[in-house]
């Protein structure tokens, strides 16, 4: 990913609703298939992350990011911001 991607990305992530929510249940493997099609659907999400579990997602977000196949954006406070490249629908790879 270059620079002017990664910065449009984040520009762009700042009007994103955080449509999905990581809660008590931490990555079920419902929220795993339910991100990883949010993710083919719409290439970036906001994912708002519960203050509980907070401590042990950033130990596992290596892990989330490399099984989903998808690059971590940014992170803010309790929200990340994740990006995967869809050939099909390509959003946001040709800005």
């Amino acid at each position: 990913m270059n620079k002017a991607l990664l910065r449009d990305l984040k520009r762009i992530a700042q009007t994103l609703p955080a449509r999905y929510q990581i809660g008590k249940g931490e990555l079920s493997p419902t929220v795993f298939a339910l991100l990883d099609a949010a993710l083919t659907a719409n290439e970036l999400i906001k994912i708002t992350v519960h203050e509980s579990v907070w401590e042990t997602m950033q130990t596992q977000l290596d892990a989330l990011t490399q099984s989903l196949q998808a690059m971590l954006v940014q992170k803010i406070g309790h929200k990340l911001i994740l990006y995967r490249e869809n050939p099909a629908i390509r959003k946001y790879a040709s800005r």
